[in-house]
């Protein structure tokens, strides 16, 4: 029988968008590990990763079912803000590489993932969303769970001044991206979304990445295949789990189960490079999902 015909109960649709979140933010969270072991700079890394994913995405467009549920037309404006978004996530890309390359990673990854104090602040000044005291509570655990996660690696050092603002830099245009797409998912499909804020991210991010010197080719196979690799697991599977999630989660709500990804990435690095997982890490990481589930419960 048609889909439509057994609705999913709101309560289902939330659970596997939270779940969508938590894939989406380990595969997003790789591309701290596939930046490391790129044969390119910061900047030609970050415009390979949504550039080769267009290809894979574009494959899922024209083969994905038609949804049952009609969207409502898309306006001038609709698609002005499907290019804005790509414009954020290309800010953010290009400052979370550059951040990764001019501070420590542990740094790199504190300052990046404040997004849901941008996100919270933004809808409360700007849209008025009514924001509960649990869901503060659980920001909060959850921002409290990051600082232990990289708190012994976390250090102020005026030489990482630079990346450390990058890192700030990184946070404001995530969470303009988030707010963006959620605005976005009432009138496009997931990968309409991600494929033309995939374009839009590339176009962006080519003339930065040559503008900067950098080389654009990668020497050898394995070069290429960690720039695949980056672009078809962290960008066209994450970020994919990603926006999806926010057709259904508030956008700090999604912010706030990003914060995963310094987990993921933690987890990744242990397996892959070998980087032993502490105690704190273990203790932050607890607590950051602790605090998702209680932000899953308090936000308006």
């Amino acid at each position: 029988m048609p889909q439509s015909e057994f609705p999913l109960t709101a309560r289902r649709v939330d659970t596997l968008a939270l779940a969508a979140l938590l894939v989406g933010a380990v595969a997003v969270g790789s591309s701290a590990i596939f930046v490391r072991l790129s044969e390119l700079g910061p900047l030609s890394s970050a415009f390979y990763r949504p550039f080769l994913a267009i290809p894979v995405v574009w494959l899922w467009l024209a083969l994905r079912p038609k949804p049952n549920v009609k969207q409502r037309a898309a306006s001038a404006k609709d698609y002005g803000l499907l290019a804005l978004a790509g414009a954020f996530f290309a800010g953010d890309l290009a400052f979370w590489h550059l951040s990764l390359h001019h501070t420590s990673v542990a740094n790199a990854t504190l300052f990046a993932n404040s997004a849901p104090v941008v996100v919270v602040l933004a809808d409360w000044l700007l849209f008025r969303r009514s924001i509960g005291r649990t869901f503060v509570l659980g920001l909060t655990l959850s921002l409290i769970g990051g600082a232990c996660l990289v708190g012994g690696s976390f250090a102020l050092n005026p030489s990482n001044l630079i990346g450390d603002f990058y890192g700030i830099v990184t946070a404001v245009f995530l969470g303009s991206y988030l707010m963006a797409v959620e605005r976005l998912r009432p009138v496009f499909g997931t990968a309409t979304i991600l494929l033309w804020t995939s374009v839009g991210t590339s176009a962006f991010l080519l003339p930065v990445a040559v503008l900067s010197g950098e080389t654009m080719i990668a020497f050898t196979a394995y070069g290429w295949a960690v720039l695949l690799a980056l672009a078809w697991v962290s960008h066209a599977a994450g970020q994919g789990f990603v926006v999806y999630a926010l057709a259904h989660l508030p956008a700090g709500l999604a912010a706030v189960g990003l914060l995963t990804e310094p987990v993921a990435a933690a987890v990744l690095a242990f397996f892959i490079l070998a980087e032993p997982i502490t105690a704190w890490q273990t203790v932050g990481g607890a607590i950051i999902l602790w605090g998702i589930f209680i932000a899953r419960k308090g936000y308006a």
